[in-house]
């Protein structure tokens, strides 16, 4: 499995950032093909303090190619290019190969 990991930074509007994200940005996500999960959350700290993001998405995908495929497609480019309408604080994307205690 592979993992692409968004981490939202701080946006300027806390607020505007949550209601577009759920309105707006989630549906697009939603359309991405071949995604086999998807999960999001905001981003807090253990002690509470200032955690480093305001926000976290993970998609997870059967591999490489098929990440490359589905964010290729009209769909994807759709979700990816949404992103400059409402990440404010910017998006760090990572990818990761997904392994679990066996492996």
């Amino acid at each position: 499995m592979i993992k692409l990991t968004v981490l939202y930074g701080h946006p300027d509007d806390p607020e505007a950032f949550e209601d577009y994200y759920a309105n707006n940005h989630m549906p697009l996500v939603a359309k991405i093909p071949n995604m086999q999960r998807f999960e999001s959350g905001r981003v807090a700290t253990p002690d509470g303090g200032e955690p480093p993001y305001h926000r976290l998405a993970e998609l997870w995908f059967e591999d490489a190619s098929v990440m490359q495929e589905s964010l290729d497609s009209p769909e994807g480019r759709d979700a990816t290019g949404d992103l400059p309408n409402f990440a404010t604080g910017g998006a760090t994307i990572m990818v990761s190969q997904v392994a679990g205690l066996d492996g």
